[in-house]
């Protein structure tokens, strides 16, 4: 590779991020609007400044492509299955079973918006928690705004361990560290990272909903549930890493339960004036009279966990569908500055038989016959539930889609590695510092901790070895960056934004979460900075 790594180049990677935060916060685009805009003026700094060819360029559109593919599907059905429980009114009732379970109004938010949030990604992730999550929040009389916020928050400890480990294998794969003890460290210092992380941000999700009141009523819940998921992952990591989000996400959720039971949390309780609820009608959610019954109303996410667990831990059914697999294979492509993409024979190989998509497609469907067979939904809705997803999918899809050819572009072009290689060139050992950053900018990229794993972390890996520094640090910052940057990444905000029925709100949402991710980053990064000085 010939590209000058020089102030010049490194100011021109960044223009495209710097765009798409200018169009989405001060100019208040949303995100597919100022996603496409951005991709558009990206193609042509590559042509222009990357000396990026037709080539290039067209492999790397085919792949984002590609990847929209697998995502868009699971964002088609993941909001078909909303709009199923729409239309039988399960939603009230899923209140409903919260407001019994948690009297207190915080405990409620701490069930739904992090753990029951946490619960999904540990199963399905790609954005699945904030699409289903936001609505729930909706329901309890959360603000629209907020019912978007709070599980992007809530859920992005998560990342690295959810999806069964998905994150955690590739940054293993991409590393190809196989040293037992190496992989041990770097467990415990993305563990301990990431019990940071949800316990700063379960705090700031408590201030928000009631400032120093609602932190006073809430601390000993806080400290469980922050205890529960930062030590479980920490636990289960390092016994089964596919389990490590998964059971204690189901565990803050019994121990939240719990603890309504004691005196402390046990009556009704909630802070009228607070700034992220809206109080139209007192306490509407336990008069509403609904439909379905509780047990029906948990069905689909009772049939999605299940189907997850089977498919993805029963061994010899998942190696069976697993067979089936397939990816596009695409050329070696080289840009006028030799920068070099190799030949891949399978591209991001999926496997439909086991794709969250599908399981999410076969829960909509059982689901849509239980329910039209006891009445909750009539049997002529079926083409207004598919009309109101698709028109529901679109503008998320167009979002995705141009993030995805974004991303690609500027990684298929070295803009990507210019910006990370810049900051280590100039940094050098003081790089500890931004190491968890350049997580953060992966994931904020690409919408996911996994695939800031895979463009980040083989990166990581060299610098920490070239500079010297302790490469169990530094994998584990990427990781831990990575699940911060899933909170800010506008793929993920746009899903929370078109079911909390605000889409095209994407920049005020960045405006309220940039404050925080950045405040987390830095922590991280003090964090590995004082341990490279004093270990």
């Amino acid at each position: 590779m010939t590209i000058p790594i020089n102030l010049f180049f490194w100011t021109v990677c960044m223009i495209p991020i710097a765009l798409l935060l200018i169009l989405l916060i001060f100019f208040q685009w949303g995100a597919s609007r100022a996603a496409p805009v951005t991709l558009g003026i990206t193609g042509l700094l590559s042509v222009t400044v990357f000396k990026a060819n037709w080539a290039v360029l067209s492999v790397e559109l085919l792949k984002a492509s590609w990847s929209s593919i697998s995502i868009i599907v699971v964002i088609f059905t993941a909001i078909l299955l909303y709009e199923i429980g729409v239309k039988a009114t399960s939603f009230d009732v899923l209140n409903r079973l919260f407001t019994i379970l948690a009297p207190n109004e915080l405990i409620r938010i701490f069930m739904i918006g992090i753990s029951f949030a946490s619960f999904l990604q540990g199963i399905t992730g790609f954005g699945v928690p904030v699409l289903i999550v936001a609505p729930l929040l909706l329901k309890m009389g959360v603000a629209p705004l907020y019912a978007a916020i709070i599980p992007l928050l809530g859920h992005s400890w998560a990342g690295t361990f959810g999806t069964l480990a998905l994150g955690w294998q590739a940054l293993l794969n991409q590393t190809g560290i196989v040293e037992e003890s190496l992989i041990f460290q770097t467990t415990i210092y993305a563990s301990l990272l990431l019990f940071i992380l949800t316990s700063l941000f379960n705090l700031i999700i408590a201030f928000k909903y009631g400032k120093k009141r609602a932190i006073k009523k809430g601390f000993l819940a806080l400290t469980v549930l922050s205890v529960v998921q930062g030590m479980g992952q920490l636990i289960f990591s390092l016994i089964r890493p596919e389990l490590a989000v998964v059971l204690p996400s189901i565990f803050s959720l019994v121990a939240l339960m719990l603890l309504s039971k004691t005196a402390l949390y046990h009556e009704p309780w909630r802070i009228n004036k607070s700034k992220i609820m809206v109080r139209l009608n007192d306490d509407c959610s336990l008069q509403t009279q609904t439909k379905p019954t509780i047990s029906q109303s948990l069905l689909p996410y009772t049939l999605m966990t299940a189907l997850s667990l089977l498919v993805l831990l029963f061994t010899p059914l998942r190696e069976l569908l697993s067979s089936v697999e397939f990816g596009p294979s695409f050329n070696r492509t080289i840009t006028g500055y030799n920068f070099i993409n190799p030949a891949i024979a399978s591209y991001a190989p999926l496997t439909p038989l086991t794709h969250v998509g599908v399981l999410l497609f076969v829960t909509c469907l059982v689901t849509y016959g239980y329910y039209r067979k006891i009445g909750l939904i009539e049997e002529s809705c079926l083409g207004e539930l598919f009309t109101k997803t698709i028109f529901k999918t679109l503008s998320p899809s167009i979002a995705i889609f141009s993030l995805l050819c974004l991303s690609r572009i500027m990684a298929g072009t070295g803009q990507t590695f210019i910006m990370a290689q810049g900051i280590a060139k100039v940094l050098k050992e003081k790089y500890v510092f931004i190491a968890p950053f350049i997580g953060l900018l992966g994931s904020f990229m690409t919408g996911s901790n996994l695939t800031s794993n895979i463009l980040f972390s083989e990166f990581q890996l060299h610098v920490s070895e070239q500079i010297g520094l302790k490469t169990s640090f530094i994998l584990g910052a990427q990781t831990a960056g990575g699940g911060i940057g899933t909170s800010i990444a506008p793929g993920n905000i746009i899903l929370g934004t078109t079911t909390a029925g605000i889409l095209g709100s994407e920049g005020r949402v960045l405006i309220k979460l940039i404050p925080y991710t950045l405040v987390a980053a830095a922590i991280f990064g003090v964090l590995l900075y004082v341990d490279f000085k004093w270990l």
